[in-house]
């Protein structure tokens, strides 16, 4: 467990080739290691909501809804392998929905490493340092999207092109079920809301 928790998210953050080359041909990773490192990333979330300093921390500490933290990264994580999936099923991918899943969750690690740290260093930073909060936060989001694009390029054995596009295919995907899926639960309450109305007709009527 150690190596998949620790060693492996690691080695995944500063050689991301030979790692991800590793996870699809020696299955090295597991998914039990990335739904821990998933739930690592919502727990560094919501401790820089609650714990970052003022002076970076803009949140209204009555508005914190840790349920909404969850939801923030739980969702976008399987639109995207959900999404990734379908679209490099028809372009010839070679990564299955595990290394899908594994890829993207294993490139969430610099976001822990990061943001933990740095919520609490935030709090002891005056107004002239909190450039570097802001540029540690950006340099995380940029290694994740890094390690992301390896990854997949990876598994599916893509191009540089070719992976790319599938990447925004893969955002443009998450926006459509995104949309069907409000379209959907729109059109059910909407049927709801009649059926509600005709019992409620019948109710008075008898």
């Amino acid at each position: 467990m150690k190596q998949e928790l620790i060693d492996f998210p690691l080695r995944v953050m500063f050689k991301p080739f030979s790692s991800f080359w590793d996870l699809k041909y020696d299955n090295k990773g597991s998914i039990r290691a990335s739904i821990i490192i998933i739930a690592l990333t919502i727990i560094a979330l919501i401790l820089q909501k609650q714990f970052a300093g003022f002076l970076v921390n803009y949140t209204d500490p009555r508005l914190i809804n840790s349920l909404q933290d969850i939801v923030t990264v739980v969702v976008p994580f399987l639109l995207w392998v959900v999404a990734n999936w379908s679209i490099t099923t028809l372009m010839d991918g070679e990564g299955k929905f595990t290394e899908i899943v594994k890829v993207t969750a294993y490139s969430l690690t610099p976001l822990v490493i990061v943001y933990v740290p740095l919520t609490f260093i935030s709090r002891y930073m005056a107004q002239e340092e909190t450039a570097f909060y802001y540029l540690m936060l950006s340099i995380a989001s940029l290694w994740f999207v890094w390690l992301l694009f390896v990854g997949i390029m990876t598994v599916h054995q893509y191009t540089v092109l070719k992976t790319i596009v599938t990447m925004l295919l893969t955002v443009i995907v998450m926006g459509i079920i995104v949309f069907l899926g409000a379209l959907v639960l729109s059109m059910l309450y909407q049927i709801y809301d009649f059926l509600y109305n005709i019992y409620r007709e019948l109710l008075f009527r008898t």
